[in-house]
């Protein structure tokens, strides 16, 4: 024993009892909260349209996502407009490439929200498309 190491003898009970580990959270727990992660990353961060219309500043000049159903539609030229309702709300969207989608088209928008105004309960306000996806 002249290496300076000390060496631990164990009796022959602690060699044969097996010692409980914890690693936390139990097993279904870590399972639960892997899929609430992958749920929450597939709403791909969405705001109900009636939370912009009902905070106007809160989002003006920022990036937001909306996903819904497209209600009513025109575009020529690869410029277009369109209102899109999510069942909380409507709003329209201005496309400046790629034209206007379908009437009844369930579509995702990501664009800069612009609010004009807001008089009484009534709030005018845009969304500028960056992009579309498919919700």
């Amino acid at each position: 024993m002249g290496n300076g190491r000390l060496r631990v003898r164990r009796t022959s009970w602690e060699r044969e009892t097996p010692v409980p580990r914890s690693h936390g959270l139990p097993r279904s727990s870590g399972l639960a909260a892997l899929a609430l992660v992958l749920v929450l990353r597939g709403c791909g961060g969405t705001v109900p349209i009636q939370t912009l219309l009902d905070d106007p500043p809160r989002y003006d000049g920022k990036t937001v996502r909306i996903a819904g159903e497209v209600k009513g539609s025109m575009g020529a030229l690869g410029y277009g407009a369109y209102r899109v309702s999510d069942g909380t709300g409507t709003v329209p969207v201005v496309s400046e490439g790629g034209g206007a989608p379908r009437d009844g088209t369930r579509i995702g928008v990501e664009g800069t929200f612009r609010a004009a105004f807001t008089l009484g309960t009534e709030t005018a306000a845009v969304i500028v498309e960056k992009r579309r996806y498919i919700p």
